[in-house]
C-alpha cells in the first residue's frame, strides 16, 4: 500500500477527528427561533414541532433565563397573534402593542446580553396571509409590498432589534429596508440578515402551524424560489449583498447544501446563516422516535453538514438541546 493511502493515521483518536472539521459548532452559532403570540400568559404546545411552544411575553423570563445560563446568545421572533383585526396591508404587524414589539423590549429589559433579531414578514398578519400586498387580481404588488415591508423592519429596529430579517422575498426589499434604516438614523445599530435563497418548499407545515401563516388562496411559488433553481438562487445571493444585506441566508438548510456552499463562494466576507426548518427539525425526531437513529446525533450530523458547507450562523428548534449537549 501507498504511503499516500494511509488516511486512518489522522483520525483514530476523537480529538484527531475534531481537528479534521476545518469549523466546529459552538454556542455563539446558535440562534434559536421563538413563537410569540398576543395572550400575555400563553405557553402553548405545538404538536406539530416537539418541545416547541408559544409564548406569551409574561413567560418570556421563566423560559428564557434558564437558556440564558446554558449559554443561548441569539433569539428570532416570529409573531402570532391571535386576537387581532388582520388587513391587507398587515397592520398588526408593528402595533406598540403587539407581541413582537412588546417582546423586544420584555427581552431587552430582561436579558440585555441576548441578541434579538426579529422576522420581518406580512403573512401572519394580513387577512390572505400572503407575505406582501396584493393587486385586485390577487398577485403580488411588488412596491408597495417593499415599502411597507420596510416599515415594518424600521419600527422594529426602533423598538430595539439588533437585527432584521425580511423573509418575504419581494424583489427589492434588502436595498428598501437598508435605506428606511439608513434615513431613521439606524443603519449603522441594525443588522440586515436577508433570507436571500429562501425556497418554495413542502417543509414550512409545522412552522405555518406554529405561526398560522398559511395563505387563505393559492400559494407562494411566484415569489418564494423553484426548489430546483440553482441559478436563481445564485443570483439572489448577488443582489441582496450588493443591496446591502449584512448578512445572507439559506432556508430550508438540509436539502440546500449545495445553496449554502454556493453561497459561501459568492460571498465570502459575509457571515452566512442557514435555517434547519421547522419540517426538517420535525422530520429528524419523527426519525429517532421510529428508531432509525439516535436524536443526538442525527442533530449533530445534520447541523455539521451545514457548516461544513460554509454556514457560519444556524437557526434551529434544537438550540436548547445543543446549549446541553455542547457542554457534555
Amino acid at each position: 500500500m501507498d504511503i499516500s493511502s494511509i488516511l486512518q493515521g489522522g483520525y483514530h483518536h476523537p480529538l484527531a477527528r475534531q481537528w479534521q472539521s476545518r469549523r466546529q459548532l459552538t454556542k455563539s452559532m446558535l440562534m434559536y427561533p421563538i413563537f410569540i403570540t398576543d395572550e400575555p400568559d400563553a405557553s402553548v404546545e405545538i404538536a406539530s414541532l416537539p418541545g416547541q411552544r408559544r409564548w406569551g411575553i409574561n413567560r418570556l423570563e421563566g423560559f428564557l433565563a434558564p437558556l440564558v445560563k446554558k449559554g443561548l446568545q441569539s433569539v428570532i421572533l416570529f409573531g402570532v397573534p391571535l386576537k387581532c383585526e388582520k388587513d391587507t396591508r398587515g397592520t398588526p404587524a408593528d402595533d406598540p402593542s403587539g407581541p413582537v414589539m412588546l417582546a423586544i423590549k420584555k427581552i431587552r429589559e430582561l436579558f440585555p446580553t441576548i441578541y434579538i433579531a426579529c422576522d420581518v414578514c406580512l403573512c401572519e398578519y394580513t387577512d390572505h396571509g400572503h407575505c406582501g400586498l396584493l393587486k385586485t387580481d390577487g398577485s403580488i404588488d411588488n412596491s408597495p409590498s417593499v415599502d411597507r415591508i420596510a416599515q415594518v423592519a424600521v419600527n422594529y429596529a426602533k423598538a430595539g432589534a439588533h437585527c432584521v430579517a425580511p423573509s418575504d422575498m419581494m424583489d427589492g426589499r434588502i436595498k428598501g429596508i437598508k435605506r428606511g434604516l439608513i434615513d431613521a438614523k439606524l443603519g449603522n445599530k441594525c443588522t440586515l440578515m436577508s433570507y436571500s435563497a429562501k425556497f418554495a418548499s413542502c417543509m414550512y407545515g409545522p412552522f405555518r402551524d406554529a405561526a398560522g401563516s398559511a395563505p387563505s388562496f393559492g400559494d407562494r411559488k411566484c415569489y418564494q424560489l423553484p426548489p430546483a433553481a440553482k441559478g436563481l438562487a445564485r443570483r439572489a445571493i448577488q443582489r441582496d449583498t450588493a443591496e446591502g444585506a449584512d448578512i445572507i441566508m439559506v432556508k430550508p438548510a438540509l436539502p440546500y447544501l449545495d445553496v449554502i456552499a454556493d453561497a459561501a463562494e459568492l460571498a465570502p466576507d459575509h457571515p452566512l446563516a442557514c435555517y434547519q426548518v421547522s419540517g426538517e427539525f420535525a422530520m429528524i425526531h419523527a426519525g429517532a422516535a421510529a428508531g432509525v437513529y439516535d436524536l443526538r446525533t442525527m442533530a449533530f450530523e445534520s447541523v455539521d453538514s451545514m457548516i461544513r458547507a460554509g454556514a457560519t450562523l444556524i437557526l434551529t428548534y434544537f438550540t436548547p438541546e445543543f446549549l446541553e449537549w455542547l457542554d457534555n
